[in-house]
């Protein structure tokens, strides 16, 4: 009998399936019991005016208490739009030289397996929640919250002094609400995606730094203000590649004390997993020829010094000659322009072999 996960693993998962979708459009669904939603791109900077955010929540795939939250909200359905984005073009940078580069083509099978990538995919999609929700806070674009309430800053002097703090003690606490979170089940699946959800929070929460700005005559730091900051999204998502490099394959097992069910490494490792690492429960395939999982490398641009060897999987690579345009010649004229001529130059460039 196939065992039900919790809800938020299951929303999160179909986060993981929009991040790998094109980004010629944006691509939406929560709930991971229906189809996905086509949403019109690009994305916007500014939050929607009027009513039109309503119309975006009903194109959305959520739950009758999500839509309600999202129209209370006028600034979450393009957080959430926001956040896609987000994954999606970490997940691809990260894994831009991988066999697997977060890309389906159609091929939806890998979310309901329980690979090394599909928990990085979970964790990426909760920590771009997390980091968009935070980020939307400072910036204005949600009109329930604001700046973080860090001890000593008034709200108002730091709009005016522009150092509004982003609120990540709100955004986790509107995340778990959102996301409906329950306690897990004793269901192994389960335990491992709600494991890999809350890696990628924390590993949001570990970038959370203090910045301060002083104010003064001259520069002098007489008064000086404080206030939390994330780190970039992509020093984050660098952080989960390291934590995927390093995911450890689990089983379960009962505590002896508690009776409870928890996960514990290879015993031949004599390694449990600790609450910062990435775990799963199988290892994953090669992806090196097109399958249910992946459409294969075959094509794919590689480095011949570096990548070719193993991203083309033995199968060798193709070479062909291009010619670029590049900018070359550039010299800086009175005060604040440049003149540069147009050179054009032959590069080889490398492809993996279909066969």
């Amino acid at each position: 009998m196939r065992s039900r996960l919790p809800g938020t693993a299951c929303l999160l998962r179909t986060i993981g399936l929009c991040i790998l979708l094109s980004n010629t459009a944006a691509y939406f669904g929560l709930t991971g019991r229906e189809p996905l939603v086509l949403l019109p791109g690009p994305f916007s900077n500014e939050a929607p005016t009027g009513k039109a955010h309503l119309k975006q929540c009903e194109q959305m795939s959520l739950t009758r208490r999500q839509k309600r939250m999202c129209r209370r909200e006028p600034g979450l359905a393009e957080t959430l739009r926001e956040s896609v984005r987000l994954g999606q073009l970490e997940c691809r940078y990260q894994f831009r030289n991988e066999r697997w580069n977060c890309t389906l083509d159609g091929r939806g099978s890998l979310l309901k397996r329980a690979f090394k990538e599909t928990a990085f995919l979970l964790a990426v999609s909760s920590a771009a929640l997390t980091h968009a929700l935070a980020k939307a806070c400072s910036s204005g674009r949600m009109e329930r919250c604001t700046c973080d309430d860090s001890p000593g800053i008034q709200h108002r002097e730091a709009w005016q002094w522009g150092v509004c703090g982003d609120n990540l003690k709100y955004s986790t606490k509107f995340l778990k609400k959102f996301l409906g979170q329950k306690r897990v089940s004793k269901d192994l699946r389960a335990q491992v995606d709600a494991h890999n959800i809350n890696v990628g929070i924390r590993a949001v929460k570990s970038g959370l730094k203090t910045t301060c700005k002083c104010h003064g005559v001259s520069g002098s730091c007489a008064v000086r203000t404080c206030w939390k900051q994330l780190s970039p999204f992509h020093d984050t998502g660098r952080l989960l590649k390291y934590r995927y490099d390093n995911s450890i394959r689990v089983l379960s097992v009962t505590n002896a004390a508690t009776g409870e069910t928890e996960l514990a490494g290879p015993r031949r490792q004599g390694q449990n997993p600790r609450n910062t690492d990435l775990v799963y429960l199988e290892d994953s395939p090669s992806f090196c020829r097109p399958s249910r999982y992946s459409p294969g490398t075959g094509g794919r641009s590689c480095t011949k010094d570096t990548s070719c060897q193993s991203l083309c999987c033995g199968r060798g690579y193709n070479t062909a000659m291009h010619l670029t345009s590049l900018s070359c010649h550039c010299q800086v004229r009175w005060c604040c322009h440049v003149e540069c001529q147009t050179c054009v130059r032959e590069e080889e460039v490398y492809t993996c072999k279909n066969a």
